[in-house]
């Protein structure tokens, strides 16, 4: 299958993805969230690859305010083609970006890992310029982010 990628991807321009997940919100998926965009580098530059990375925790990055926070990653989902975000945690962060990238006219894909007595905000199924995808294994995960680069 990884074969069959690298000949798609050739054939289509390389994006600069955003790639977002909880970080104050709970870091217990930080290992997909590095798995997933592990995977998206086949479609282009994921510009927020530290999202991945498990020294990063809910107290934010050592030195870094939260204005220079808000002000690069604002510049970088604007600077984005696409935004893909992992949003089986809530986070206020996450919804955040997904409504700022709506407002540009980016295009979206959020994931949403199935779990029994949860469900994914109204806010975000609801909107059809948004595509959901509930996914149950990485694997599931990785089929819809390949149908949405494909659209």
């Amino acid at each position: 299958m990884y074969d069959k990628i690298q000949i798609f991807t050739k054939n289509i321009k390389m994006m600069k993805i955003y790639f977002a997940g909880s970080i104050s919100g709970g870091r217990a998926d930080v290992a997909l969230y590095k798995e997933l965009i592990e995977y998206l580098k086949n479609y282009g530059t994921v510009l927020t690859e530290f999202i991945g990375d498990e020294q990063l925790n809910a107290m934010g990055e050592e030195h870094v305010s939260d204005k220079e926070i808000h002000d690069r990653d604002v510049n970088w989902l604007f600077e984005a083609d696409v935004l893909v975000a992992e949003v089986s945690t809530p986070s206020l962060g996450v919804g955040y970006e997904i409504g700022r990238a709506f407002e540009k006219g980016k295009k979206i894909l959020c994931l949403y890992r199935r779990q029994e007595g949860k469900r994914l905000s109204a806010m975000i199924s609801g909107n059809n310029a948004i595509f959901t995808a509930q996914y149950q294994t990485p694997e599931e995960a990785k089929n819809y982010i390949n149908k949405f680069f494909r659209k």
